[in-house]
Formats: structure tokens, C-alpha cells, sequence
């Protein structure tokens, strides 16, 4: 059974070059086909891709499309059984891929499959699993309360520190392992998410049409984190970001609530956004000072 490995870049040159380089150097030992959109880099990505990796299906798009947009035209050029969402800020390791896709194979009610990311320097993405938000896992995540390791479950459910490995609510968008006839059942990617929370939308659609999301951690990829982003979001990103929280909220979760508990959500994720806009703004500029 072939893969579609599907690639968003967006001024991340060098880290997709040690991407792409790891797939060559790591492929699985089935059909492997490679799509890199590009968003309008304009950091010479385009050639590169051109230059170092012509084995590559690139598409050159001609604006900023966004993650899902952008991955459903790569999805769409494709064929294989098996697709792979991928981040140009991962390495693949030995192994990780076939181990996943062996897996897949042997448990036909996996819709999507993710795998453990591990950070440059050793420690775990907690990222990687994650279950469906609610209001106290939100307040714990974001607070840090739910971020220790004695914190309880109802703060600590963002990061699902109690599952070793088997089904969980989601899996991470940096790797994101799905069945083609799973995608063609529930659908791509929401697009009308520009950047983030498309994969939690996925994965909550998966559930809702009986698929299995499983957290599998024998296998490993190395995740730049904020690789294409940057520690600090700029505005745009930190708006994109919020509304895609209010928009999985009001999607899926605002018309069994009571119109109190909406309004309660939508007023805190307001306030997180002014919040987020002033320190991400005097972060950047202390870094650009710095420099």
C-alpha cells in the first residue's frame, strides 16, 4: 500500500531540507510519493526543492494559503492508501514510518495514527497526544496548572500524561498518519481554519464517524517546535490561533451548552487574545532589540 507524504512550507527553507533529507535517507519499504506546497516562501525554498529534491511533487502557491488549504491540494494530487501530514520542521526516524504503516495494515480501524515527537534535545512533546479541550483542562493548560506532574486529571487532560499509547481524542498535526478511505468518508481538512486547530477538528470527525485515533510511541520523529512559526506569534498568527479555538468551540461543542457556558467560553478566549497580542508584541520587539 503506497504513501502520500504532504508537506506545507512557509519560510522554513533549511529545516525542509533536513526534512526531505531524512524521507530519502528513511523511506518506508513500500511506494513513497513526497508533495511539498509551498506558501509563498519567498526564502528560496522553491529552489531548492528544484534543485536538491526533483523527486518532489512541489507546488508553488502563489499567496500564504494556510495548513489546510494548502494540505488539501497536496492530498487531492495524490493516490496512495496512506497520507501522511507532515511538518517541514520533523525528522523522520529509522524505522518510525514502516512501523506506523505495519500497524495501520493490522488494525483496519485505524482512521489516523500518530507517533512520539521528541524535541531536539531529547524531551517529549506533550503535544503529541492530546484529548478533545474543556474548559478546566483549557484554564490548566494555559494557566500551567495542568502542566506539573502531579496535577490532576480535569487540568491535565490537554496533554493526556496518564496514556502510554493506544486510542486517544487527537493527535498532533505535526504527524498526522491517515487512511485515504478514512479522508475520502469524513472529509479533509476544515479549511475554513487558516493555521491551527484543523487537526483537532480532523481527528474529532474521525470519532464522530466510529474511526480510531491512536497515539502509537514505538515509533519517533524529531519536532522543531514553532520551527516555521517562531517562538513569539505575530499578530496574525495569534489571531488565527484564537479563532480557531472559538471556531472548534462554536463548531462542535456551542449547541449542546448552555448559552451562558458559550458566552463564558467566547469572553475568556477574548480576553486570552488581548493578552496573548500585548506579550507576544513586547517579546518580539525585545528580541528584535536584542539583535
Amino acid at each position: 500500500m503506497a504513501l502520500d507524504v504532504v508537506i506545507v512550507s512557509f519560510r522554513s527553507r533549511e529545516l525542509l531540507r533536513e526534512c526531505l533529507h531524512s524521507l530519502r535517507e528513511r523511506p518506508p519499504l513500500r511506494p513513497l510519493r513526497v508533495f511539498v506546497v509551498d506558501n509563498a516562501s519567498g526564502d528560496g525554498t522553491v529552489e531548492l526543492v528544484r534543485g536538491e529534491f526533483a523527486w518532489v511533487d512541489l507546488v508553488a502557491a502563489p499567496r500564504n494559503l494556510g495548513f489546510a488549504a494548502a494540505s488539501n491540494l497536496a492530498i487531492r494530487r495524490g493516490d496512495g492508501e496512506y497520507v501522511l501530514a507532515l511538518n517541514p520542521d520533523t525528522r523522520v526516524l529509522d524505522g518510525s514510518l514502516d512501523r506506523l504503516l505495519e500497524l495501520m495494515d493490522a488494525r483496519p480501524e485505524i482512521g489516523v495514527c500518530g507517533c512520539r515527537l521528541l524535541r531536539p534535545d531529547g524531551s517529549l512533546d506533550h503535544a503529541a497526544r492530546r484529548a478533545f479541550p474543556t474548559l478546566l483542562g483549557t484554564i490548566g493548560h494555559f494557566s500551567g496548572l495542568g502542566r506539573g506532574e502531579r496535577a490532576p486529571r480535569a487540568l491535565a487532560q490537554y496533554r493526556l500524561p496518564w496514556v502510554e499509547s493506544g486510542p486517544v481524542d487527537a493527535v498532533n498535526g505535526a504527524f498526522m498518519l491517515m487512511r485515504r478511505r478514512a479522508l475520502d468518508e469524513v472529509g479533509l481538512f476544515d479549511e475554513g481554519y487558516w493555521m491551527y486547530f484543523e487537526d483537532l477538528d480532523l481527528c474529532y470527525r474521525f470519532h464522530q464517524a466510529g474511526w480510531v485515533v491512536w497515539y502509537e510511541p514505538s515509533a519517533t520523529v524529531v519536532h522543531v517546535k514553532h520551527g516555521s512559526s517562531g517562538d513569539f506569534r505575530s499578530a496574525r498568527l495569534n489571531v488565527a490561533f484564537h479563532y480557531g479555538m472559538f471556531r472548534f468551540w462554536r463548531k462542535h461543542y456551542a449547541r449542546r451548552r448552555h448559552v451562558l457556558v458559550n458566552l463564558l467560553a467566547y469572553a475568556g478566549l477574548g480576553a486570552k487574545l488581548l493578552g496573548s497580542l500585548v506579550r507576544s508584541g513586547v517579546a518580539r520587539r525585545l528580541e528584535a532589540r536584542a539583535r
